[in-house]
């Protein structure tokens, strides 16, 4: 159908072009991406720390992540950059090899992103359930709180308060206007009182040495052979599936949120891209980070690549140019603005008492297994692919108790005749009773299984009929399948008696 030339849809009425005509639009990305940089700093700091690298690997990463996927991406305004589900996977390497390794599995991990892009794995995100997707937003804002704690531990008494009102005004300054977003005026106030008012409380530059330079080209210093790629290969291909695995999911929340589709394919890819670049100029890899994005697109209402592209080049310039001032803002501020970003992204409906009384205990179970997994490994994969596995054994039970079989005994001719009708969906999980379900002893010389309401998906069916026809000529009894489809006829002809002895 042709779109209409008098409505445009929501990614067009933000589009790039239309943003930079438009001062007030603009505007929003500006300082989108100006409190979004102010938040990566020390998040880069210590994610460079759990990696066990130079801080200045971190900020770079951040910096390259965030310019490179504005133009690559598939998702305008979510944010990439280094990260702890990287720092996770690479930190051991880092540790048994040194940081030019480290890199090395940094550019092959993007290398294997394009080709996973390419090959079209972000088509596996259909089979990522619903309650799956509430888990991960649900275990990351938890997790975003979490990693705020140790910033309120053995710190002076002053911290606190000075959190509580940077809460009051992040949750509190919207509801007066929205001109300038609230975490930024919390950074910014926050930052004054402590500068004016001369209190000590932990900032920025407590967090480790800023770079006092730009990023430049690098190249890993590694023997270009099998044993090198044997070493990083692991290592690389886990880094790509983990950042995958997250920035598709942070884009697939940011398309609910903004109600606009993204490319994920181009995402895939573009991620790829952004971490071969990354390596390439010395940073630690990242993906997508939902923290900050939920700053962008939430909290500060961007919309566009602008806030994305703003976000690395404000970082770069901060960090370098204007290191003394960034050093001196408190970690107060930071916190109370994650602390926002935490309450903000967690799905409150989904633990309400009527919602869960309303969705079937199955899908809560799959939810809260995601939960509980992301937060006690930190790995978002292992969470979210335990979630899918017990959706997955969750679906199966429920399609499982869907088959029935009908027993009849008919005389056509005279002579009796066992009639089962066989009702329902069969693979491995409903197949496997279905060898019970037939009376072998008590049947007459004669049984039709009627299939016509059935279906065969796998071997495990084609196995268990089998199985069920050489029960019948153990006891000397004729047995006939009828009704089969032709999809399940192909596929009984080519693996009916070449799957062993059926049990």
């Amino acid at each position: 159908m042709p779109r209409s030339t008098t409505a445009l849809t929501p990614i067009e009425r933000q589009s790039v072009l239309r943003t930079l005509k438009n001062p007030r639009l603009l505007k929003v990305e500006v300082l989108g991406g100006l409190v979004v940089a102010l938040a990566l700093i020390p998040e880069a700091i210590a994610f460079s720390i759990i990696a066990g690298v130079d801080p200045r690997l971190g900020l770079f990463a951040s910096f390259t992540m965030a310019v490179s996927i504005a133009f690559l991406g598939g998702r305008p305004a979510m944010i990439s950059a280094a990260t702890g589900a990287v720092a996770l996977v690479i930190a051991p390497l880092v540790a048994s090899h040194g940081v030019d390794y480290f890199i090395a599995a940094v550019i092959l991990g993007g290398i294997f992103q394009v080709a996973l892009g390419l090959l079209g794995v972000a088509k596996l995100m259909r089979f990522i359930p619903r309650s799956v997707m509430v888990g991960f937003v649900n275990a990351l804002a938890i997790l975003i709180f979490m990693s705020q704690v140790p910033e309120l531990i053995g710190v002076p008494w002053l911290v606190y308060p000075m959190v509580a009102v940077g809460l009051l005004i992040v949750f509190g300054l919207p509801r007066l206007t929205k001109v300038v977003p609230a975490p930024l005026v919390a950074i910014v106030a926050l930052t004054l009182f402590a500068v004016l008012a001369s209190v000590r409380v932990p900032n920025v530059g407590d967090k480790g040495e800023l770079p006092d330079s730009f990023p430049s080209l690098f190249f890993p210093n590694v023997p270009l052979n099998l044993e090198t790629l044997e070493i990083i290969a692991p290592f690389a291909l886990a880094l790509a599936l983990v950042g995958l695995l997250e920035s598709l999911m942070t884009a697939k929340l940011v398309d609910d949120i903004t109600d606009t589709r993204s490319n994920k394919t181009r995402e895939s890819w573009g991620q790829g891209g952004a971490n071969i670049i990354t390596g390439f100029f010395g940073g630690m890899g990242g993906c997508a980070m939902i923290g900050q994005t939920m700053i962008n697109v939430k909290a500060s209402g961007a919309r566009t690549r602008i806030s994305t592209f703003l976000a690395g080049v404000f970082l770069l310039i901060l960090v370098v140019s204007l290191g003394d001032i960034v050093a001196i803002i408190p970690m107060a501020a930071l916190v109370a603005v994650m602390i926002f970003v935490s309450i903000a992204t967690f799905d409150w409906h989904s633990i309400q008492p009527s919602t869960l009384k309303r969705m079937p205990k199955s899908e809560t179970a799959v939810m809260v297994s995601t939960v509980v997994v992301v937060v006690w490994t930190h790995n978002l994969a292992i969470g979210v692919g335990v979630g899918v596995l017990v959706a997955m054994i969750a679906f199966a039970r429920r399609v499982a108790h869907f088959v029935t079989v009908e027993r009849t005994v008919i005389e056509p001719n005279g002579e009796e005749v066992a009639r089962y009708v066989v009702d329902g969906e069969l693979f491995f999980a409903s197949s496997n009773d279905l060898y019970t379900q037939f009376e072998y002893a008590m049947d007459p010389d004669r049984v039709i299984i009627d299939m016509h309401a059935s279906h065969l998906w796998d071997a495990s069916t084609i196995a268990a009929l089998d199985a069920i026809t050489e029960k019948y000529h153990s006891h000397g009894k004729d047995v006939e399948v009828i009704g089969l489809n032709d999809a399940s006829v192909l596929m009984r002809e080519r693996l009916a008696g070449k799957l062993g002895a059926g049990h």
